[in-house]
């Protein structure tokens, strides 16, 4: 009797190795199937045009390279407006903005859409200088701001903008805009 008991045991076990033997092969064979398919997938690099040399982003911080070309593109979207892609232009702003933020930045835009709307004043941009405080995570453009009524230059001046950028995981986002104020002159 002990011996059919320790034979039926034996049997019970060796099924359950073979089993168990079994379901370690298969995931051998699923493991091996992943580590060649990820090995084989190609690898991706997002090129963009306008930028001249590879970045990359860590969790470390922001490169004053990536902040510099991040403000530049942002300038230019915020300060470069006409009265036909408002909606556009705000929606592309918003976009950029930190959560924390997003109220009042839109709430600024929304007054300016509703000043410009159904007018015929634009506005244009264009870059002289840039600064960038990459651990304050700051910047400021300067250059010359025009203002233009229909096809009819109304207004052209030096300004200068400052931006307040958060960086919270991999993402850059926008916290604050606003032009600088130049204490020596008057007129502003």
């Amino acid at each position: 009797m002990l011996d059919s008991f320790a034979e039926e045991r034996t049997q019970r076990l060796l099924k359950q190795r073979n089993a168990l033997t079994a379901i370690a092969g298969a995931e051998l064979l699923a493991i091996t199937l992943l580590v060649a398919g990820f090995a084989a997938r190609p690898r991706e690099i997002v090129l963009t045009p306008t930028i001249a040399k590879p970045l990359s982003i860590s969790t470390s911080g922001v490169s004053a390279e990536y902040l510099e070309l991040v403000t530049r593109d942002t300038a230019l979207m915020l300060l470069n407006r006409s009265p036909h892609s408002l909606d556009y232009w705000m929606d592309q702003i918003l976009g950029l903005a930190h959560p924390d933020a997003y109220g009042r930045l839109k709430s600024a835009l929304v007054r300016i859409v509703a000043e410009q709307k159904g007018s015929d004043v634009a506005q244009a941009f264009v870059i002289a200088k840039m600064t960038v405080d990459a651990p304050a995570l700051t910047s400021e453009v300067e250059g010359t701001l025009k203002t233009y009524v229909g096809a009819q230059v109304i207004s052209t001046e030096k300004r200068r903008f400052r931006f307040a950028w958060d960086y919270t995981g991999l993402k850059l986002s926008l916290t604050g805009f606003a032009p600088v104020l130049d204490k020596k002159d008057p007129s502003q």
